[in-house]
């Protein structure tokens, strides 16, 4: 049913066509849309709100130029020849290669980076 419908308006809270709703939902309302049902010829007034809020932490992202930290194992002496090529250096600390994220993104090298770091604010 909403794939038919076009929507043609999007309001902002205190936005003519949104007042009263502001004043019943205050400031969990983001957005207010009107939708057009051509074939049923009927226009809906819809709001967007929010009904959950909590704090969020956006994951770390590599750039092309930073270093990003590999894991390899010792037998995998394919993958550390490639590594080599693309000029990884090995923290024998770490026990990973670090290598400048751009020569890796889009490969299957990229899946073996540690969640740890994929998953916090911090550089390696």
């Amino acid at each position: 049913m909403l794939k038919e419908m076009k929507s043609y308006c999007h309001l902002k809270p205190g936005q003519n066509g949104t007042k009263r709703l502001l004043e019943q939902y205050g400031d969990k309302l983001l957005c207010v849309r009107y939708r057009y049902d051509e074939t049923r010829k009927t226009r809906f007034k819809t709001v967007e709100l929010i009904v959950e809020e909590r704090p969020w932490q956006p994951p770390f992202r590599f750039r092309d130029d930073d270093l990003a930290p590999v894991v390899v194992k010792f037998e995998e002496t394919d993958l550390r020849e490639r590594l080599r090529k693309a000029r990884a250096k090995w923290d024998p600390e770490a026990k990973v290669w670090l290598v400048p994220y751009g020569k890796i993104r889009g490969t299957e090298l990229e899946s073996r980076i540690p969640g740890e770091f994929l998953h916090s604010r911090k550089k390696p």
